[in-house]
Order: structure tokens, then sequence, then C-alpha cells
């Protein structure tokens, strides 16, 4: 059995049970057995999360997750506000700092692996008020993605048919309850009908994005009858950026730094390769290989689709910018259709549909395992502990499928306005997320440095992550705090652009000084953190690798292995 990690649910201790059962305190490093409570804990988490997930199931899931609307639908009021070029920097940028975040998930996931991911590792290596409040800030998080996706379908559905919003959301509410109470074998065994429909989900999507890159390259060529070759035409007029309210440099770099927290939401999901930890065989060489390949298919699949989008539809298309609810807004659509070809949108549409509704899938996923986790630490309701006869966290799942009807808001304010409030709250979430991720990575190599321990010893390392980690932690908080930056320019004020923009933050704040203040939590004393203990129990109980694909699997398993 691989290593797991839990808390003590009351005092703010930490306990590290190694494979052999043997419990470390955190606290006075001193081996000790399993209170009572921590006992039940873990038998509890033991007994009712299966290890179903696979590497190449892991990697389908982010993936699935990562690539949605945020490519899809909301890149076209990306390149209406920054430009081609602006929004291509601003894609790039984010790329980078998720390449941090990637790498130092991996790692201390290699080194923790447990359900729950970075929140758990915030009470290991920081403090269990951050735990608690990271903890609700994701179950807050997925609270607002699930909406969202089924939202972006509203938006989608509008595109071929004039039925009202209602049905659509109704029957994705139900069809997300359905997916949510099945086992999480049904997403790891191979020939499960879930794990057979994700699977092309995440196919049609890597399909859709390849598809959509050579189209725009043959439309922007000339390779279309009757349509002339476009070139870099629209980079030229109306130009590379947007200015925002200011002119000249200054408005170009505004309008750069307004597609930041849209391209946030886009790689939003990437984090969460790790959340279901302890449910992955191998945790240790899967969640590795994931992280790195994961990143580098979207970053790869998002940079290329920004330049061909930014090539083909004009930053001042009215379009582009359009709060009326309908898929017309996206920019893959908008190209298609100006190019004359009518087949193309529909088809478009519908597997960007079922992008969403696999995002919704994900989301519902990530969050409902870190609400029982959370339960599990006595952070929730211990009413969210109850799971099924064939371990889904149930209560979970339900109060998941409530907070989904916040899709109804799309019926009073229109569902293209509600998606780009959804856009803002989810992104300040996953900055807030990313953050975690990054210190967690810079307690642990400090810890490491503290105790004199190589970090080579560790079970995936790599030597230029702690300065990416700290450098990524400074860009995620300064993009944090300017996010909202424009209601505070002259004549722009907005509550709802303040509420969505800072929100987040005031919540990250309330969570984890109320805990603090509760339970009378301390920030936790790296030299004392038993590492060395830990790093012991893996060398004697290393991970095995997976066997790699053979025959011609093993030309296209690089999608999605």
């Amino acid at each position: 059995m691989t290593a797991s990690y839990i808390g003590h649910p009351s005092d703010g201790s930490h306990t590290y049970q190694d494979a052999e059962h043997q419990s470390y305190d955190m606290d006075n490093k001193n081996t000790v057995p399993d209170d009572g409570m921590e006992a039940e804990a873990l038998a509890a988490h033991e007994r009712n999360l299966r290890r179903g997930l696979t590497q190449r199931h892991v990697s389908m899931i982010a993936l699935a997750g990562a690539i949605g609307t945020g490519l899809f639908l909301s890149l076209g009021g990306s390149i209406a506000t920054g430009g081609p070029l602006g929004t291509l920097l601003g894609y790039f940028f984010i790329g980078l700092i998720v390449c941090c975040v990637q790498y130092a998930l991996g790692e201390v996931t290699a080194f923790v692996p447990v359900t729950g991911s970075f929140v758990r590792h915030a009470e290991l290596f920081c403090d269990p008020a951050l735990g608690f409040a990271l903890g609700w800030n994701i179950v807050y998080g997925n609270f607002l993605s699930v909406p969202s996706e089924i939202t972006a379908i509203c938006v989608l559905f509008g595109f071929w048919t004039d039925v009202t919003d209602v049905a659509w959301i109704l029957v994705f509410i139900f069809l997300t309850a359905v997916v949510g109470c099945l086992p999480i074998r049904y997403f790891g065994e191979e020939l499960t009908p879930l794990s057979q429909m994700e699977f092309v989900f995440a196919a049609l999507k890597i399909m859709l994005v390849l598809g959509v890159i050579l189209m725009g390259l043959i439309i922007d060529l000339g390779g279309v009858k009757g349509v002339d070759r476009i070139g870099f035409r629209y980079w030229k007029n109306p130009g590379p950026f947007v200015e925002q309210y200011a002119t000249g440099s200054l408005g170009n770099f505004l309008g750069f730094w307004s597609v930041l927290i849209n391209a946030v939401f886009s790689f939003a999901g990437v984090e969460s390769i790790a959340m279901a930890a302890a449910e992955t065989r191998n945790p240790r060489v899967a969640i590795p290989k994931a992280c790195k390949r994961v990143f580098a298919r979207v970053t790869m699949f998002y940079i290329l689709g920004v330049l061909v989008v930014g090539m083909l539809v004009p930053s001042n298309d009215p379009n582009l910018g359009d709060d009326s609810g309908t898929a017309a807004t996206s920019p893959f659509v908008l190209a298609a259709q100006n190019a004359g070809i009518k087949a193309v949108p529909s088809i478009v549409n519908a597997v960007v549909i079922t992008s969403a509704f696999s995002s919704s899938n994900q989301a519902l996923l990530a969050g409902t395992r870190v609400l029982y986790g959370l339960a599990l630490k006595g952070h929730a309701p211990r009413l969210f502990t109850k799971t099924t006869s064939w371990g889904t966290p149930i209560c979970c799942v339900a109060i998941y499928v409530c907070m989904s009807f916040l899709s109804f808001m799309a019926l009073s304010d229109g569902a293209m306005t509600v998606f780009w409030w959804m856009v803002d709250l989810v992104g300040c979430g996953v900055l807030i997320s990313w953050s975690a991720v990054l210190l967690n990575h810079v307690r642990l190599r400090y810890a490491l440095h503290i105790q004199g321990i190589d970090a080579r010893r560790l079970p995936w390392h790599n030597s230029w992550t702690p300065y990416t980690s700290a450098i990524g932690l400074f860009f995620c908080q300064l993009l944090l705090l300017t996010n909202g930056y424009s209601v505070f320019i002259k004549g722009n004020w907005s509550a709802a652009g303040f509420v969505t923009g800072y929100l987040d933050i005031a919540l990250i704040f309330v969570g984890f000084f109320g805990w603090k203040f509760i339970k009378k939590t301390k920030w936790v004393t790296l030299a004392d953190l038993p590492l060395d203990d830990i790093l012991v129990a893996i060398e004697l109980n290393p991970d095995e690798a997976e066997l790699p694909s053979t025959g011609y699997i093993r030309y296209i398993s690089w999608l999605w292995d």
C-alpha cells in the first residue's frame, strides 16, 4: 500500500502513515500510535476510496478539464480585449506560470500522494488553518465551475435552437448528478461506459483543436475557394494590440494585462491532476509524468489555437464581445462562418458542448474528493464522509448538484454575462490554488535545506524548481491583487466587477484567520518535520512504473498518456 498522509482533525497535529502502518507525529518527530479518531479517518479513507485510476486516466481527466470553454468560448473575449498579439503573449505568460505550478505539484505529490493534493499538503508544510481555507476555496471554486460549464452549454445550444435555457439547464444538471453518483472505477476501468465516454470526450477535444488549427491554416493561406489569403492581415489592421483605458504603450500593456485572468480560467483544471492521488495506482510514478505531459499538451494546444484565431478573426469583430448569449461569440465558429464553411460551425459547436460537459464532470470529481477529504479531517460536517457501498461520497455529490442550480442566473442576466462573472470568480480561485501549490513546494524544499537532506532523494526532483516556484508565486500574487484593476479607473466602477475580482481574496482570509482563531493553529516548524522517516518509507516501498504502450498505440499514445 502506498504511504498516505492524514492530519489530526482537532488539534492541528499531523501524522504521516507509511506503508507499514507506522505513524510519525509531525509535531514532535516521535513515532506514535494512531489515536481513535485518526484510525477511524484512515480506515474510512482506505476503505471507501479505491485505487482505480492509472496514469492515462489521470491525464485524461486533467486534459478533459483543462481544454474546455476557456479555449472554445472565452478566447473570443480575450482577442477583443488584448488583440491577437496581446492575447498570444498573455496565454504564453500564463503558460509559463502553469509550468512552474505543474512541476512544483509533481514534486510534492510524488513525495506525499494523498487525496486532496495541495490542500492536504498545506496542512503538512504550512499551517492547518491554510489547509482549511484552501480546501473550502477549492470546494467553492468547483461550486462555480459546474454551473459555469452548464451556463456555457446553454450559450452553445443557443446557436441551433430557440428552446428555453431552462430545459438545457435541467437536462445537464440531471446528467451531472448521474455521473457524480457513479463509482470511481467507472472513470478508471478500461471497458466501462463512463471511462469510454470520458476518453471519447478528451479525444474529441484533441481532434477538434488539431482540426481547427489545420482548418485555420488552410483558410489563412487561401486554401478555401473564394476566400482570399489572409496571412497576418488582422495584425496590421486593426492591429496586434487593443488599447484599454489609455493610449499608446500603456494602453497596449493594460490590454495585455486584462487578458491574463481569461487565460488563467482557460488553464484552470491542470492543478486538479493530483486531486485523486490516493485513488491512483503508483502515484509517485504516474502523477509526475502526468503533470509534465498535461502541461506540455495543454500549453501547445492553447498557444497554437490563440495564434490561429488571432490570424483569422479581427479583434474589432463585434461578435467577439457580444453578450447576447449565443455561440456566435466563439472565435472558431466565427472563423468558419467568415470563410463560408457551412458545416463546420455546427460540428465545432457539437464538440464544444461535449467539452463543456466533460469539464463539468471533471470539476465535480475534483470538488467532491476535496470536500470528502475536508470532512475526514473534521474541516467539514461529518455528513460529507458518508459514502455509497461502491465508494462514492454521495453527500458531497448531492451538495454539488444543488449548487449547479446557480446556472439559473443565466435566465435573468443573460447566459454570456453570467459566464463572464464565472470566469472572473473561477480565475481568482485558480490563482489562489496555484499560489498554494507553489508555496507548498517552496516550504518543502526549504525544509529539506534546513534538515540537510539532499533533494535528490525525493521521488521526483528538478534542480531549477526552487527558483521557478518562487517566481511563479510572486506573479500569482501580483495577478490576484491587480485582477480587478479596471474598477478603480475613473468612470469605470462596477460593483459586480469588484466582487468577482476580489471576493475570493476576502474568503481565503476569513477562512484562514477564522480557523486559526478557533483552533489556535500554528505554522509548522520545518525543522521538526520527519522528512527523513518519510523518505526511508518511500525508498523501502517504491512504486512500480507502468509498462509502456506497444504496437501502433505507442505512436499515438503521446496524446493522452
